[in-house]
């Protein structure tokens, strides 16, 4: 008899692309998902696989190059750098019009209201506005209105939801988190892409990152809490800080110097080296406040199985990278059911 797993998919910006790979290893293996919740990224995978669609979408965002990600970028000026419009016009295209109470599994949407300052769960209604309230990533994407409430990402209070799955009766509780720190052995695999589509992507990116209405002053002292947070998470994981891009994407080694510390790939941190823009500074500070949050919530409510995403693998809001992400998600997936399999077993 198959294992009814409860799955929980939690926040990550692009590393949400993982999920994919994910749910295809646990289906590979025979296991039963009978439900799901998700916020952000892993709200919008869960949302289209309980609605039948994840073949289609995963083929959609496979078949994106970097031009055709800048194509579905629509600049807004108010409360987010994209409107978004285009993009979750094509998830709506895929998924169609369906309320979440018709899906063919039980599925929760975690959103926060920032009027009420309250987490809000989405179990019924429109399948569609339940993924863009709990997607609209702070500073990416603009907020969803909902009468005199204005909806943004989950993961700003509950970035891995396992609460709304607890009581689903399910065999076993699987919880992906993509914020881990810990997973150092991990790397993206290479694809080829055209370095000028790339190019010109990381320039949007950057652009804007300084439209944001934020003054200088005020980067600073985020820039110097941004440190700082990052720097006591990493002393208590491990004595050695790691660099949060991969080795292929590092600057040249800067001049060695006596006792400096050096990253899991062995070159030297360099101190002054921080977020590009804006942009990724905020985004940047929201990655180091979820990393926090989902401890606490794996502490509360521990998942029979977690599976963890390195969160340096890539950055918040690089969607481009969706087919690396998906074998990096499959991997990381069957090498963690390995390990619960074979101790079962023994």
């Amino acid at each position: 008899m198959k294992k009814r797993v409860a799955l929980v998919l939690g926040s990550g910006g692009a590393r949400g692309y993982a999920h994919i790979g994910v749910i295809e290893e646990i289906e590979r293996r025979g296991y039963d998902i009978a439900c799901i919740a998700g916020c952000s990224m892993g709200a919008v995978v869960g949302g289209i696989y309980a609605a039948g669609k994840l073949d289609e979408y995963r083929n959609w965002i496979e078949s994106l190059d970097y031009l055709d990600v800048l194509r579905l970028v629509d600049v807004s000026f108010r409360l987010g750098a994209i409107r978004g419009e285009k993009v979750f016009g094509q998830i709506r295209k895929i998924v169609g019009e369906i309320n979440i109470e018709d899906l063919r599994i039980p599925y929760t949407a975690v959103a926060t209201d920032l009027t009420n300052q309250q987490e809000i769960w989405f179990q019924e209604g429109c399948l569609h506005q339940a993924m863009r309230a709990s997607a609209a990533i702070p500073s990416l994407f603009t907020p969803v209105m909902q009468g005199n409430r204005m909806l943004v990402d989950g993961g700003i209070l509950n970035p891995l939801p396992i609460v709304p799955v607890v009581s689903s009766h399910c065999d076993l509780i699987i919880a992906v988190n993509l914020n881990s720190t810990n997973q150092r052995h991990y790397q993206l695999p290479v694809i080829q892409r055209p370095a000028a589509f790339k190019t010109r992507f990381d320039s949007l990116i950057s652009s804007l990152g300084s439209k944001l209405p934020f003054r200088r002053k005020q980067a600073e002292q985020l820039l110097l809490l941004e440190k700082e947070a990052l720097m006591a998470e990493a002393a208590e994981i491990n004595p050695w800080i790691e660099s949060a891009e991969p080795e292929a994407q590092q600057p040249a080694a800067a001049p060695e110097r006596a006792g400096a510390p050096k990253s899991a790939t062995g070159s030297f941190i360099i101190d002054n080296v921080g977020p590009a823009s804006l942009l990724d500074l905020i985004n940047q500070s929201f990655e180091v406040m979820q990393t926090s949050l989902a401890q606490y919530k794996i502490a509360g409510y521990p998942p029979d199985i977690l599976i963890n995403v390195p969160k340096r693998v890539c950055r918040f809001f690089e969607f481009y990278k969706a087919p690396e992400l998906i074998a990096l998600g499959r991997e990381i997936a069957r090498d963690t059911l390995d390990r619960y399999e074979n101790e079962r077993d023994s």
